[in-house]
């Protein structure tokens, strides 16, 4: 449809009707400074520069391009479809544990041998790319936590930044507590239910300035909910110069720890085996924190006056020429 955003311009059509009939018309007698006796028969001789218009015309034509002209001062815009806009109600921080322990193999990517990092990057990629509407950010932790994404919509960013992160890259331990205390940092000045962090990791906190439980408390009081994903195979078939045996390359894994991480801030622990159930995880953590979209439309406008100015200023064009020629 179209829309005037100025329609009170249209007051001004009547303008030049108003000034014809209020103000008085110039005196156009002037003492002829040369008598001519044969004058009148000079103006009844034809021109070839004479042009004969009829007045009327002329004035049909003066009327359109004024109309025309207040049309485009009215500013006329062509209004689209509505279209819907994304806004979310949702905050997320993801922090990736990239310890040592994170370069055992023991999960399988599209059947082919794996560490747990190359799966999690592969899982919670994702994730990232399902929150749709999110701010999410990224923290990774090893000897110490890191922010290495703040909250962004920019998701494609968010998933290069953990695509480019490497095992070691921020230690060999593990300090878990520390990730907690930068993500309640980071996160208590957004609304109480916003404030989210998914924490992931696969083993105990070995490092940091925090212990894990403190930082848990601080989370308790900055109303931040936490959920934690413990990833690790229970099993895993090694060789070596004696055989094969079976070992538990999980048995670092602070379970206990996690779970009351999660616990006392109203989250949920979940347990990762291997790369199935890492996904059914990050699939039930998007039922869980469900995107919220609050509905908001977006009207896309064209602006059209340059078509009845530019109308406009051929036929005043067109006037002039006309009268310039009689």
């Amino acid at each position: 449809m179209i829309e005037f955003v100025w329609p009170l311009v249209f007051f001004c059509l009547p303008l030049p009707w108003l000034v014809r009939w209020f103000i008085p018309p110039a005196d156009a007698t002037r003492q002829a400074a040369l008598k001519a006796p044969f004058l009148e028969e000079l103006q009844d001789l034809p021109s070839a520069h004479r042009i004969a218009t009829p007045k009327h015309s002329l004035l049909w034509l003066a009327i359109v391009a004024w109309v025309l002209l207040v049309t485009a001062a009215a500013r006329p815009q062509w209004l689209g479809e509505p279209i819907e806009l994304a806004m979310s109600g949702r905050d997320l921080m993801l922090a990736v544990d990239l310890s040592g322990s994170m370069d055992i193999q023991d999960f399988k990517l599209n059947g082919k041998a794996v560490d747990r990092l190359t799966a999690t990057k592969a899982v919670a990629g994702k994730f990232i790319e399902r929150r749709a509407g999110d701010r999410i950010g990224l923290i990774l932790f090893g000897d110490r936590a890191y922010l290495q994404a703040p909250l962004t919509f920019d998701r494609k960013t968010v998933h290069t930044l953990l695509e480019e992160s490497a095992i070691g890259l921020a230690g060999e331990k593990t300090a878990i507590g520390d990730a907690i205390g930068l993500a309640v940092k980071r996160l208590r000045e957004n609304p109480e239910n916003q404030r989210i962090l998914i924490l992931l990791s696969d083993g105990a906190n070995t490092a940091g300035e925090v212990q894990p439980l403190q930082a848990a408390e601080l989370a308790v009081k900055e109303k931040l909910k936490i959920y934690t994903i413990g990833v690790g195979s229970d099993e895993m078939i090694i060789r070596d110069f004696f055989g094969t045996r079976r070992v538990n390359p999980s048995e670092d894994l602070d379970e206990k720890t996690m779970t009351a991480l999660a616990t006392k801030t109203g989250g949920q622990y979940f347990r990762a085996r291997d790369t199935d159930e890492l996904d059914k995880i990050y699939a039930m953590l998007d039922e869980l924190e469900p995107v919220e979209k609050d509905k908001r439309y977006y009207r896309p406008r064209v602006e059209l006056f340059p078509w009845p100015l530019g109308m406009a200023l051929i036929l005043a064009g067109g006037l002039v020429l006309v009268k310039a020629r009689e």
